[in-house]
């Protein structure tokens, strides 16, 4: 399988090369074009019980497509819903924590799964799970806005609003708190923050999609009640 990434960082658009015969697993609603001969076929991934949780928890559709090639090999062109970056990420029987939203596609020997925060729970504004992805294998995750990647030394702390972090390596030590008080949570838009603490990788948006529903809510019009009767 390779990826080319187009159109970055705004509105990117993947084309993804088959061989012969080989698949891979795309987000439900992410394809946006395919050569002919592509067998797509919908089905809900890992079972009813891990699609129900990815869906419910996770953010992400309850069935994913799975697009085969054939023996003369072929294309698959996808892309997510916001304007964004996409990355490419080569997983080597690693792990990654991916934010509710952001996963677009993957071969299809990485495993994603919805991951219960136990004892680390996160309290991003999606709620308390994000998904795991985990094996071996590219796999393509999106952002509002462009992606920016660090990687954390041993011990190297970094802090990341939550709303602008995508992915981090499973293994990153984290604990998730409120920035400023009360007062700043309230009035300042600033809310809960993530302390990251290496070694590992992690990817950010330079956009926020909650800042964005802040900000565009008050601007849409609405039926006061009453008028027009």
């Amino acid at each position: 399988m390779q990826i080319e990434i187009l159109y970055r960082p705004s509105y990117s658009l993947a084309k993804i090369d088959l061989e012969g015969g080989e698949e891979v697993r795309v987000e439900g609603g992410s394809m946006v074009s395919m050569s002919d001969g592509i067998n797509l076929e919908t089905g809900a991934t890992g079972g009813l019980w891990r699609s129900l949780g990815r869906s419910l928890f996770g953010g992400e559709t309850f069935f994913q497509n799975t697009c085969a090639a054939p023996s003369g090999g072929g294309t698959v062109w996808v892309a997510p819903a916001l304007p964004g970056d996409l990355l490419a990420l080569d997983l080597r029987r690693e792990s990654m924590l991916v934010q509710s939203g952001s996963y677009v596609a993957s071969a299809m020997g990485i495993e994603v799964e919805t991951k219960w925060s136990g004892a680390k729970t996160f309290f991003a504004s999606e709620g308390l799970i994000m998904l795991r992805a985990s094996g071996v294998g590219e796999m393509l995750v999106s952002s509002y806005g462009a992606i920016h990647e660090m990687d954390l030394e041993a011990g190297e702390k970094y802090t990341v609003d939550s709303g602008h972090l995508v992915a981090f390596s499973e293994d990153i030590g984290f604990k998730v708190r409120t920035i400023g008080g009360v007062k700043s949570t309230m009035f300042s838009g600033e809310g809960l923050v993530v302390d990251l603490t290496g070694p590992g990788r992690v990817l950010m948006q330079s956009r926020s999609t909650d800042q964005f529903l802040a900000w565009l809510i008050p601007q849409l019009p609405f039926e006061r009640e009453g008028l027009g009767d």
